[in-house]
């Protein structure tokens, strides 16, 4: 069983089946057949993880330009984030809008973020661990990013009991308006 819902842009929820019982669970969290009878079907050729350790570490907004280009597929083994993607296809006529979404452990939720999308997230809890595929491997040469702040975007991050931590990168990560987008 695989759920999967539009949040709108083209950026789905995908919620797979979990099969529990007194011991804890099972869940598949990729299949390529099911995803594939969803028409979903990128190649994904890298897994990555981080760990925050502290609630209300902000990472983002990121994205590689082409040829790396990066399609995302993104869970929490442990805690919950606000996940944002934002369209910055400069052709698109959803240009700079954005969707959110909160994707937590105890749901097993996930958020495929397609190629030309900025992508970041918040931690919502302490020692949250997330875990992503890519369907194009790290570039330094392609790896952008663009304020979360930025008041053109407009994002409604969640306001938290703890300010937010950010790398040095995303603190002086340009506006849109002067990044380097997908034409």
């Amino acid at each position: 069983m695989l759920e999967v819902n539009e949040l709108g842009l083209g950026v789905l929820e995908i919620i797979p089946g979990r099969f529990g019982d007194d011991r804890g669970y099972f869940t598949e969290t990729y299949n390529k057949n099911k995803f594939q009878a969803h028409g979903i079907s990128m190649e994904f050729v890298q897994d990555n993880q981080s760990y925050s350790a502290k609630k209300g570490v902000l990472r983002g907004l990121h994205y590689q330009l082409e040829p790396h280009a990066q399609d995302k597929l993104v869970r929490v083994l442990q805690g919950r984030i606000y996940d944002v993607a934002v369209d910055i296809r400069r052709g698109s006529s959803t240009f700079g809008k954005w969707v959110s979404l909160e994707v937590t452990a105890e749901r097993g939720n996930q958020i495929l973020v397609p190629k030309g999308f900025a992508h970041g997230f918040l931690t919502l809890e302490e020692h949250t661990v997330v875990s992503y595929k890519v369907s194009g491997y790290y570039s330094t040469e392609c790896d952008r990013n663009i304020r979360y702040d930025d008041t053109t975007l407009a994002v409604e991050w969640p306001e938290l009991d703890v300010e937010y931590q950010l790398s040095n990168k995303d603190s002086v990560a340009p506006y849109l308006s002067s990044a380097q987008v997908f034409e």
